[in-house]
């Protein structure tokens, strides 16, 4: 007895002369409850982003939250998100591991290079479609985008002009498959028809998937409610197998069976499958995953230009802007094309207007390391939200950010485009969105089209989801009216 008595005695004075451990400094924030964690807090708000934003005015640009089990920082001000995707970017490489992700990318969300979590192999294939995606301005890359832009837009003129003239049609299909065939041309050489039924179906299911990717749900953080989400999962992982049927079979195969090893790429597809003889490291499966990465990326050019047209119809004076500056340019006598972008800075302006009001949200980052941020501790594997609502429409960094107003974007002096550091709708740091060139190109064409040609009503009211670009596959249809332009010869 008096044996364990001493041996207690001997570990106590090892343990009170012991040195301390640090108290780590963790953000501060709500106590989560049971099992929930603060969900609940969230469903006080009409979006995720807009109770980030009100929670952090109690506890500050930088506070924790836990979704379920899942431990949470959230970034409110731009110093500090700078911080995540710059400065520590490496420390922040990670994507949350939602099931849905998974489903999406044939069971992997690292087949996804917007999902997946930062690897060599990741820096590998954005550095294959860096010379496609992002095309210099000066380049001939820039020039064949300019081309299929236009081409494009030609024949959606063709499909609208056919359409019955002060009546309402939904017109996001047919944008989409603009879009849509825009990608498949630029990147695999192949153009579809608007009723070819098997491209009708895919261009409905990447829609059907993008809008997904912008929405949330609870299963994403209570990973035990997903028997009650297993039609809807099984519903996700047949859209995206289907998807890539007919990139594998109309797109791949073709390309496959012409390509020369001995001849330049002569597209980005072309380009992916040389790149698999080559390095050892690429597989078959990252071939068709990244080119349906890619392609993808049509969904936010086609949902970019429907948002911007939702706004347009509710700001008439807006679309008489863009009118005014198209006709000058054009007069009347052509169709636009990327040239003309550096004399329409205000179409320029309505598009990054509509990115800001809209402010869709960043995928969020989790940490692979323990880090920290503004001073507050970040443990390994907690998820990060940049919140991206905050920087587009929070008074701090905007002038009446309720109101859609292009100029903002314009500057008084010059007229010419000025855009604010703490914009980002893309994102930034080694994360920004590889695609975004073709995104500004297209939409740019495509709007500038449009309004060339068209007065354009709805006889609905539109109301947009705020902090989601994203807008439903069966929308708001709109009233075209001709405005009797000749042209687009």
């Amino acid at each position: 007895m008096l044996a364990l008595a001493a041996l207690l005695l001997t570990l106590l004075l090892v343990w009170c002369l012991s040195e301390p451990k640090k108290k780590k400094n963790l953000p501060p924030g709500p106590k989560p409850w049971p099992v929930i964690g603060s969900l609940h807090l969230l469903g006080q708000h009409e979006t995720p982003f807009q109770a980030f934003t009100a929670l952090s005015k109690l506890y500050g640009d930088i506070f924790s939250i836990t979704l379920g089990a899942t431990p949470c920082v959230v970034v409110n001000n731009f110093d500090s998100i700078r911080e995540v995707l710059i400065t520590k970017g490496a420390e922040f490489g990670g994507r949350p591991d939602f099931m849905r992700f998974h489903k999406l990318f044939g069971g992997d969300r690292n087949n996804s290079l917007a999902l997946c979590d930062w690897s060599s192999l990741q820096k590998t294939r954005r550095s294959i479609a860096r010379n496609y995606c992002s095309p210099k301005f000066t380049s001939l890359q820039f020039d064949y985008v300019n081309q299929v832009g236009c081409q494009g837009t030609r024949v959606l003129l063709e499909e609208l002009r056919s359409l019955p003239e002060g009546k309402p049609v939904a017109l996001k299909p047919m944008v989409l498959a603009a879009c849509m065939n825009m990608f498949t041309q630029y990147m695999c050489s192949a153009k579809f028809d608007y009723r070819d039924a098997e491209f009708k179906r895919t261009v409905r299911y990447f829609d059907e998937i993008f809008w997904e990717i912008n929405q949330g749900y609870a299963v994403d953080f209570l990973p035990w409610l997903l028997p009650l989400y297993a039609n809807h999962m099984q519903k996700l992982s047949d859209w995206a197998s289907e998807i890539r049927k007919f990139i594998l079979a109309r797109i791949i195969e073709k390309h496959r069976a012409t390509l020369d090893p001995s001849l330049p790429p002569k597209d980005f597809t072309d380009a992916l499958l040389l790149h698999l003889d080559e390095d050892p490291n690429m597989n078959w499966q990252h071939i068709i995953f990244e080119l349906e990465d890619f392609l993808g990326g049509h969904s936010a050019v086609g949902n970019l230009v429907m948002v911007a047209l939702a706004e347009i119809v509710k700001n008439p004076q807006v679309g008489k802007k863009i009118q005014a500056e198209v006709d000058n340019v054009t007069n009347g006598e052509r169709l636009p094309n990327l040239s003309d972008r550096t004399s329409m800075p205000y179409t320029e302006a309505v598009l990054w207007e509509t990115l800001r009001s809209a402010s869709s949200p960043i995928v969020p980052h989790v940490a692979t390391a323990e880090t920290e941020i503004g001073g507050f501790t970040v443990e390994k594997g907690t998820m990060v939200f940049i919140n991206n609502y905050e920087l587009n429409v929070g008074n701090v960094y905007w002038d009446k950010p309720e109101l859609f107003s292009p100029e903002r974007f314009i500057s008084v002096e010059t007229g010419t485009l000025v855009k604010p550091a703490h914009f980002i709708p893309f994102s930034t740091g080694k994360r920004t969105c590889i695609g975004q060139r073709l995104v500004q190109c297209f939409s740019f064409i495509i709007i500038a089209t449009i309004m060339q040609y068209f007065d354009i009503s709805s006889n609905e009211e539109i109301n947009l989801k705020p902090c989601c670009m994203a807008v439903p596959p069966d929308c708001f249809e709109i009233v075209l009216h001709p405005r009797n332009r000749t042209g687009a010869n």
